[in-house]
């Protein structure tokens, strides 16, 4: 395995009966990188996770973490990672400060310079003053920084991250966030994350991987992939319509323009300077939309529909908890 990779994918799968939750995806992610799983509920994002942590088997292929194979050396994988789960599994019954000294225990952080680590940690994510508070009177926002904290307790190579924002209110998904990347940037910690909410992956990862139905669709920088698209979309309502649509076509600045009950849609590249000029062109518009390239736009150009147009698939923790799917 390369030395600069923290985890390698090789046609990994996850099949439950004729469901296909991962689909032979092929993956690898560098150390020290922020990396994002970005797509809808039930696209397969969790069953990935869950077979990188070793708590799912995979159907076949192979991967790789932390210079560990996932099969065959599955508790030297779990040594070199960190992980928080959608599912809350600190214990509300403890304090914050004891939630971390149990799995500094479990983890064999050593007992010289544990207490520090502990406080360092505390600190890192803003629990300083509640440390001693059991974890049942915490906020949703506190509970996820407590997880944190105690996912990245021991030094891990590589942190998972499964939807870490999940149910929480603007505000404190934003200081999630920072939390999360100040924790990156101290520790050198490689950062791997799902979410189905696109500013997160475009403001916060440095590489993500689209996956829809199991499969990879499309994988780079954000920017890069918003780039590919060659524009902003822009839909302009007009009565003449067809001849609107034929007039933008002859355009250098157009692509994909399309006519629709009376809606001509078109990706215009460099929109700020060119529409102008395209409007100077036209008669008859009623009205203009613009919308801006993002990477639903980028999941719609690969999937022909939007990132929140699907729902969960639903039941995914109660196939994990089926034996005959470990």
């Amino acid at each position: 395995m390369n030395e600069k990779l923290a985890i390698s994918i090789e046609k990994l799968a996850k099949h439950f009966g004729d469901l296909k939750a991962v689909d032979g995806i092929t993956l690898s992610v560098q150390e020290g990188e922020v990396f994002a799983l970005l797509g809808p509920n039930g696209a397969g994002k969790t069953t990935t996770i869950s077979m990188l942590t070793g708590l799912l088997k995979p159907t076949r292929g192979s991967a790789n973490v932390a210079g560990f194979d996932v099969e065959r050396e599955p508790l030297k994988v779990r040594q070199q990672i960190g992980v928080v789960f959608q599912q809350p599994s600190v214990d509300d019954l403890l304090s914050g400060r004891e939630n971390l000294d149990m799995h500094a225990l479990l983890y064999n952080v050593p007992a010289k310079g544990r207490r520090e680590r502990i406080d360092d940690m505390i600190s890192l994510v803003g629990l300083t003053d509640r440390q001693h508070a059991k974890v049942k009177e915490y906020s949703g926002g506190m509970r996820k920084r407590l997880e944190i904290a105690r996912g990245i307790l021991h030094h891990p190579k590589v942190l998972f991250l499964d939807e870490p924002t999940t149910g929480l209110d603007p505000q404190t998904r934003q200081h999630i966030w920072e939390y999360i990347k100040k924790m990156s940037r101290l520790e050198g910690t490689t950062v791997v994350f799902t979410t189905h909410y696109l500013e997160e992956a475009e403001q916060f990862a440095e590489r993500v991987a689209i996956i829809d139905r199991g499969k990879i669709i499309a994988t780079g920088k954000p920017h890069e992939l918003v780039n590919e698209l060659g524009g902003d979309t822009v839909l302009l309502k007009a009565k003449k319509s067809k001849e609107v649509a034929a007039k933008i076509r002859k355009m250098p600045f157009a692509a994909s323009v399309s006519e629709k009950n009376d809606v001509v849609s078109a990706v215009i590249a460099s929109s700020h300077k060119n529409l102008p000029i395209m409007l100077r062109a036209l008669s008859g518009i009623e009205t203009i939309e613009i919308r801006p390239a993002t990477l639903n736009e980028v999941f719609i150009k690969y999937t022909g529909k939007g990132i929140r147009e699907d729902s969960a698939e639903g039941g995914f923790w109660e196939r994990m908890m089926n034996p005959n799917n470990r």
